[in-house]
């Protein structure tokens, strides 16, 4: 049996993450405990959860004709990532995002994603052939809307399972009425429900199109479809960085949905993933070896 494929419609950048003890004031130095240097970037993570988990992925995003873009797709293609349609711009800086982890575990980032390595319409419908041939499709709407409402269509029109991740600022019912899941964290769902998150308001929003909706709260996340919901807590013990929690999430969730698990299921299998990435420095997902008891 062949293992299904996801295309993750998102950003590739180069990852570069400094531990520090604390961050220096202004017009002062700190040296680095720590040093990483990866291929980053939301549609990247979760394109390498996506693969550490069983499933094909494809990854739709651009890249500068740079050093830094030869490296990251060459580490792509070692982590089992399909990268025939990555987009390469002409003239442009492949994405960059630095983070500095203080020993708190908190982070602030610098990164420098220009509207070159953005997707655009035309950049989706070169690679539809790559998204409507895929079991699922993972549109990041940190994207610009009119791309991502175009990929999204073309995963709807061909009847593949369409995962949001975000929350939809521009074409806002025309991306729900596309979407089977849409995925919020704790800030982007209370603007996606315009309120409290609780199970009544997250139901009313799957009259708009989704089947499931995992939202995060306050300690936890809140799974909702029309027939039941599920609160979980996080887990994992105490974060040591969060980045890259949510796109580990993403992918456990879609990639338990393409097994056919039901939601109950599929929501663990989504905290677990975000649980063992947070433990660990830099966003990048170790999700092999991961398991999820089907009793909870």
């Amino acid at each position: 049996m062949k293992p299904p494929v996801a295309t993750v419609v998102g950003q590739l950048a180069r990852d570069l993450v400094l531990s520090v003890g604390a961050v220096p004031d202004t017009g002062a130095a700190a040296d680095a405990t720590d040093r990483r240097e990866q291929l980053g970037g939301k549609g990247a993570n979760q394109a390498v959860g996506l693969a550490q988990l069983g499933v094909v992925p494809r990854l739709v995003a651009v890249a500068g004709e740079d050093i830094i873009g030869d490296v990251l797709l060459d580490q792509a293609r070692r982590d089992g990532i399909d990268v025939t349609a990555v987009v390469r711009r002409p003239g442009a800086l492949t994405g960059l995002i630095v983070e500095l982890l203080d020993s708190d575990g908190q982070w602030r980032y610098v990164q420098h994603l220009s509207e070159e390595v953005l997707l655009t319409v035309r950049d989706v419908e070169r690679a539809r052939d790559v998204i409507s041939g895929a079991d699922a499709v993972l549109v990041q709407l940190q994207q610009p809307a009119a791309a991502a409402l175009a990929a999204a269509r073309i995963g709807h029109d061909a009847g593949r399972l369409v995962v949001l991740d975000g929350v939809p600022e521009e074409h806002r019912d025309e991306l729900l009425a596309a979407a089977d899941v849409v995925r919020a964290d704790d800030q982007e769902a209370r603007l996606l429900l315009d309120g409290p998150v609780t199970p009544a308001a997250a139901r009313r929003l799957l009259d708009d199109g989704p089947r499931l909706l995992a939202l995060g709260v306050e300690d936890g996340n809140l799974f909702v479809w029309k027939d039941g919901h599920v609160r979980l807590p996080l887990t994992g013990g105490k974060p040591v960085d969060t980045t890259g929690g949510g796109d580990a999430f993403t992918a456990a969730l879609t990639a338990s949905l393409l097994r056919g698990e039901d939601y109950s299921l599929a929501a663990r299998w989504a905290v677990a993933a975000s649980g063992a990435t947070v433990t660990h420095v830099s966003g990048r997902p170790s999700l092999a070896g991961l398991q999820v008891s089907a009793d909870g």
